[in-house]
């Protein structure tokens, strides 16, 4: 039985390894998304079983975002197939090609995804009773989905709404991009976006994106953090855990790494602080993040257990390329007991 649910894009990402997307011969492809790479990663680190609900156009190229799916271990028959035209005019699947930066040149990615199989779910399209009645414990969604169009923010709360009914804890993040919004309302109608649908989450996971004005609108020095996730709490009545990471970027290859959260029982909890972090990929970490601490909730492990959890695991995700977390459980319950990097034999 499918315990955790999420529903999102998942596009094929074409990485250059060490190189430029614009000078670059070869690419190494994944597959990644920011709501299927939280299921991935429970599947994968944690071990429980994740389906994820999504949309891609039958060609070769969705199939083989398909077979890396299973690969990861991902439940793939919720996704649903759409015909393919053959050019891609009326249907296609994401591409996301991301240079991973090093130094002071950042990570970038350019991302080739409008009109996509996804993009183009409405309201109804799925079954959602149906879909929540074999019992999931766990829904997660966000910004990202909702961005893409101007119906998949129905699709979302649509399916938000359902689980709620079911039952299901429902987890979402803002994960803001501003290549979905511009020309559509740019930050300000994210914002609208996500504030409609923050109302049906228990979990918000990347919360200090919902403060300030809109998403982006504030950059936070740590004394500032325990404001914001209580002005967020104010925002959401309803969610009983906010939860966010927080970084800083001295350059692309060293990070600080860190995490905090707020619960209702709790009040204002701090996450372990791993400064001066070696990156060689960061994209996906934040999703690891979101996975660990999803994980240690399931597990009633506590708060503060939870952003261990998910702090060890977006931290360990930036140590491998591509946006999937590869680490094992043991090496998260390693390094969150104090582990150092020598070798294992």
């Amino acid at each position: 039985m499918t315990e955790v649910l999420a529903l999102g894009e998942v596009m094929l990402r074409f990485d250059p390894g060490e190189g430029r997307i614009r000078t670059a011969r070869a690419f190494q492809v994944w597959e990644g998304g920011g709501e299927y790479n939280v299921v991935r990663a429970l599947r994968r680190c944690f071990g429980r079983r994740t389906a994820v609900v999504t949309a891609l156009a039958d060609n070769p190229v969705g199939r083989l975002v398909e077979d890396l799916i299973l690969q990861g271990g991902v439940d793939t028959s919720l996704i649903r197939w759409v015909p393919a035209d053959g050019t891609g005019r009326t249907v296609r699947n994401g591409l996301n090609f991301v240079e991973r930066g090093f130094g002071i040149r950042g990570a970038l990615g350019v991302s080739d995804r409008a009109g996509t199989a996804v993009s183009q779910l409405r309201k109804g399209d799925v079954d959602w009773d149906a879909v929540f009645a074999s019992g999931p414990r766990w829904f997660h969604t966000g910004g990202v989905f909702a961005g893409l169009s101007d119906t998949t923010a129905d699709v979302a709360d649509e399916a938000m709404a359902a689980a709620r009914r079911h039952g299901a804890t429902v987890s979402y993040d803002p994960n803001y991009r501003p290549s979905l919004w511009d020309g559509r309302g740019g930050p300000e109608r994210a914002r609208e976006v996500d504030l409609r649908l923050g109302r049906h989450a228990d979990v918000i996971v990347g919360a200090l994106g919902m403060a300030g004005s809109h998403p982006g609108a504030e950059r936070l020095g740590a004394d500032e953090v325990p404001d914001a996730l209580a002005s967020v709490a104010g925002l959401f009545p309803g969610a009983r855990v906010l939860a966010t990471t927080l970084r800083e970027v001295p350059s692309a290859g060293v990070n600080d790494w860190s995490s905090a959260a707020w619960s209702v029982e709790t009040g204002h909890v701090l996450g372990p602080s791993m400064p001066g972090l070696h990156v060689l990929d960061r994209i996906g970490s934040g999703d690891g993040f979101a996975a660990g601490l999803i994980h240690g909730l399931l597990e009633d492990a506590g708060l503060e257990r939870a952003l261990a959890y998910g702090t060890a695991l977006g931290a360990l995700t930036m140590t491998t390329p591509g946006d999937s977390a590869t680490a094992s459980l043991a090496e998260v319950e390693a390094l969150i007991a104090g582990a150092s990097a020598a070798v294992r034999r």
